[in-house]
């Protein structure tokens, strides 16, 4: 809008110094014309003035001559000169345009002038002519010469010029007048007009111009104008509730998105925060809107967008639209990774901001440093049981015809618990890829109490070495139900093999088989060192481990991760753990006997 008001003030700027300079050109030609006429008039008039009083001297003089030619007939010299000059002098004195009269006769000879006179002299002729005294005969006896002053001549040109000159300076006012009162009518249109468009340009849609008193085609011109308003009206009515909509959805999707949502405008002002990225920037509602994004700051006290931002704008648009700026923060032990994008306007892609996604790369932080954990125990786990291994039977072979059997027989036994250790540790890791790749898990009709009888007869061997005792109690009338063999047996497996690992010497551990409800249900209880409530939350959890110094049996971490990924994910079961510091640990697990033969193999 700011733009279309420039160009419109620019125009309406444009076209009225054009009009001026029309007028005022107009009103200058029209001056020179007018100015031209009148001197043109004027200076024929004048002309014409002139002509006419050459020839009304002219006519003077030969009158004047007749008549002396006449009087001076008969007479003598003294006489004719007496006539003459009385003549003459009444001439002169009757007519204030005759300057003087002058007689000469037939030789050129100076008869009388009446110029002598102080009076007459005084005043100056203008035009002198000429004629011939002539008798009936026309016998030449001299000549008159009349001087006129021109003072008539004078003063008609003078009247002339005045009422001329005033005659042509009305009808310029006349003219100046009609093209200014003209003139304002039209710009009066004009600017009743660009008010009009002023307001449509500043949003003002709907704006009617009331105006009446003007001519038919502009107020043709108004009609469309108020005409075209009311339909911008109508149409920013609908385009409003269009945009308004699109908003909406659009801020609920960003709002209803499961990453974090920050936009900012090209001046770094916050513009919209979703739910999520409240939650995980620990912010209050609306708190960072308009404020500057650079002035967020971490948990540490550091200004963590800042830089980032900085290095956004300093790369070129063509690099950064293919390849977004990434980088992680850390909130209140969060590790949340932030993607910065630019935004640009859908026509015209133009540059109107910067998109922050952020997400939440705790679990995944975690998951990293419980996987080096994980890749560092196994390793531990596997180098031990090899170096072992290798250190027995190289010594077998090297010497084992100096041992007596109980000696061969006691290397053989740890061998062999070795390497039960070793397939142990390489079937959970096998387990937990299968797991993590979802792999089916067949299920048939199988017994439960046979699935106890292996696992306790397969670690009675790690039981010496500490002299356990495991007792177990199995409740009668359990049927037949769907499971996978393999699967609850390696559940069961690793709960007593994690109870002979922390069970003290000359301990117990209790194996029980039950029905619960509609469930089977089976417990290791043991006799060790507890576990503290706030591990007992994340004990299942995979490549967790209890790390402490009562806790320092190495290992995968993996073992109780399978059996409930076993129990809860194949089984539908749930598994549970009650233990207190100093007083052991039961872990257990319920599954339900009543499986339909739809749900022969789970994924």
């Amino acid at each position: 809008m700011i733009q279309n008001d420039d160009i419109l003030s620019n125009m309406s700027k444009v076209s009225l110094t054009t009009q001026n300079r029309l007028i005022i050109s107009g009103l200058i030609l029209s001056t020179i014309l007018i100015v031209a006429i009148a001197f043109f008039a004027i200076f024929n008039i004048q002309k014409k003035l002139n002509q006419g009083y050459q020839n009304f001297g002219q006519i003077v003089s030969k009158v004047l001559a007749i008549e002396s030619s006449e009087l001076a007939s008969d007479l003598n010299s003294n006489e004719l000169y007496t006539t003459l000059k009385s003549h003459a002098d009444t001439m002169v004195q009757t007519h204030s345009d005759i300057v003087f009269i002058e007689f000469r006769d037939s030789q050129g000879n100076l008869i009388y002038k009446t110029s002598d006179k102080t009076e007459q002299n005084l005043k100056t002729p203008n035009i002198i002519v000429s004629s011939p005294m002539t008798n009936k005969d026309n016998f030449n006896s001299g000549s008159v010469t009349v001087g006129l002053s021109g003072n008539i001549i004078n003063q008609i040109s003078s009247t002339t010029r005045v009422s001329l000159l005033f005659v042509f300076t009305v009808a310029w006012l006349v003219f100046a007048f009609v093209i200014l009162i003209n003139t304002y009518l039209i710009t009066r249109e004009l600017r009743i007009l660009q008010r009009g468009v002023q307001k449509i340009s500043g949003g003002e849609f709907g704006y009617k111009i009331q105006e009446n008193e003007v001519s038919s085609e502009v107020k043709e011109l108004f009609n469309a104008f108020n005409n075209m308003s009311n339909r911008l009206h109508l149409y920013e009515e609908q385009n409003i509730e269009q945009l308004t909509l699109e908003k909406n959805k659009l801020e609920a999707i960003l709002m209803s998105i499961a990453n974090g949502v920050v936009v900012c405008d090209n001046n770094d002002n916050v513009v919209l925060v979703n739910n999520h990225a409240q939650k995980l920037l620990e912010l209050e509602n609306n708190q960072m809107l308009d404020m500057k994004i650079q002035q967020y700051i971490d948990t540490e006290g550091n200004y963590c967008f800042r830089d980032k931002i900085e290095e956004f704008k300093d790369t070129p648009i063509e690099i950064i639209e293919n390849k977004p700026l990434e980088f992680n923060i850390q909130v209140d032990k969060r590790v949340i990774k932030s993607i910065i994008s630019p935004m640009f306007t859908t026509r015209n892609k133009d540059y109107v901001g910067y998109i922050i996604v952020l997400i939440d790369m705790t679990k995944e932080a975690e998951m990293d440093a419980m996987r080096s954990t994980f890749i560092s125990n196994v390793s531990h786990e596997l180098r031990t049981p090899v170096t072992v291994l290798r250190s027995y039977i190289d010594t077998l072979y090297n010497y084992g015809n100096e041992f007596d059997y109980e000696t061969q027989k006691e290397f053989i036994g740890t061998i062999n618990q070795e390497i039960i250790r070793l397939n142990r540790m390489v079937n959970d890791i096998l387990d937990f890829s299968r797991m993590e790749a979802n792999a089916q898990m067949e299920k048939s009709l199988n017994n439960i109490y046979e699935v106890v009888d292996d696992c306790v007869n397969q670690v009675q061997p790690l039981t010496k070495e500490h002299n356990l005792k495991i007792s177990v109690y199995k409740q009668d009338g359990i049927p037949e139900f769907m499971f996978n063999f393999d699967g609850i047996e390696r559940a069961l497996t690793n709960l007593l093999s994690n109870a002979i690992k922390y069970s003290p010497d000359n301990g117990e551990i209790h194996v029980t088989l039950k029905t619960v409800n509609d469930d089977i249900e089976i417990t290791v209880s043991d006799q060790g060192c507890g576990i503290a409530p706030e591990h007992q939350k994340k004990i299942f959890d995979r490549f967790y481990r209890v790390e402490n110094n009562i806790h320092t049996v190495k290992g995968t971490g993996l073992g109780l991760h399978l059996v409930k990924q076993t129990i809860e994910k194949y089984h539908n079961g749930k598994v549970f753990v009650h233990s207190e510091l100093g007083k052991g640990s039961t872990f257990g697990f319920t599954i339900p006997v009543k499986i339909t033969a739809d749900e022969r193999s789970l994924v």
